[in-house]
Order: C-alpha cells, then structure tokens, then sequence
C-alpha cells in the first residue's frame, strides 16, 4: 500500500514512534521517514546528537528518544515534512502535537481547526495552542495542537476552515 499511494500503514508509524512512557514524559520527535533517499537536515540540525549521523546521505534517520529533547529545530529543518514532536505530558486525555504547516492561511491561537489522518481525511476537531512562525524556520511554520490521545497514530496534519 504505501507504494502505491505513500501512505504508511498502522504497523509502519508505531514503528517510529517512541514508547507511550516516553511519550509521556515531555515532547519527543517522531521521525516519519520511510524511503531511502538522500537528505539528512534531521541528523544536521540536531543540536544534543539524538538524532545519529548518516553514514551515509540515504540512510533512514536514527533518533535516540530518550535522548531527545523536543526542541522542534529538526520538524522545520525536514524538507519532506516528516517530522512531528509530540507530548503527553500535558493530560491523560491529550497529546500535544508540533507539525510542519505550509499552507495558507496559517491557523490563529485558539482557533478550532479540522485535523486529518494521513489520507487527508477529518477525523476530529483540534485546537491551535501555538503558531510559532521564526525566521530560523525557513517558512516552514511550527503549530502547536492539542489532539484527543485516542488519536495518538492517526493524526498527521491539519486543515483551517474559514
């Protein structure tokens, strides 16, 4: 399936993501990379070393989670826009969700938005926390959203409605 359409399957996304104690421990990055191409601004931006050095230009990127601190530099730094931070930390019945957001209009604080699974499909109604927009981040926004937990592998992206 992810051949055909680029969409991971269940299995592929738990694969990357840290632990639930982790996750709950304070923002981590999840890395959603799949294919073997050349890119590695994961593994350059990454200022405490989680995230290892390639050994060479195509390998898959390698993170360290207990190592990571969340820090959200490698989500603008990732060109292919696969790279998320998430945090449990904050309540039992939420996740806190940092993704990449390249679009138009960019969603305000406080603002009720559509989030989708990684088909592009809604599946719940998320709040903005935080639009963190800074020169550093090479036009690639960072929104921060609040998204149910019973979420937690579905989630990938959101879109605003006006």
């Amino acid at each position: 399936m992810f051949d055909y359409n680029g969409v991971p399957s269940k299995e592929m996304v738990s694969s990357v993501f840290p632990s639930e104690e982790r996750i709950n421990k304070g923002p981590v990055a999840v890395i959603e990379c799949y294919k073997e191409i050349p890119c590695n601004p994961c593994a350059t931006s990454c200022k405490v070393g989680a995230i290892k050095p390639f050994d060479d230009i195509n390998d898959l990127p390698d993170i360290n989670h207990e190592a990571c601190t969340g820090c959200s530099v490698c989500v603008s730094a990732c060109p292919g826009l696969a790279i998320m931070v998430i945090d449990g930390s904050k309540s039992d019945e939420s996740i806190v969700f940092r993704i990449p957001y390249e679009f138009s209009p960019l969603p305000q604080e406080n603002e009720i938005v559509d989030g989708l699974d990684r088909f592009g499909k809604k599946i719940c109604e998320v709040i903005v926390l935080r639009v963190q927009n800074l020169p550093y981040q090479d036009k690639t926004p960072i929104i921060h959203v609040e998204v149910a937990r019973e979420f937690l592998y579905d989630f990938r992206n959101i879109k605003v409605v006006k």
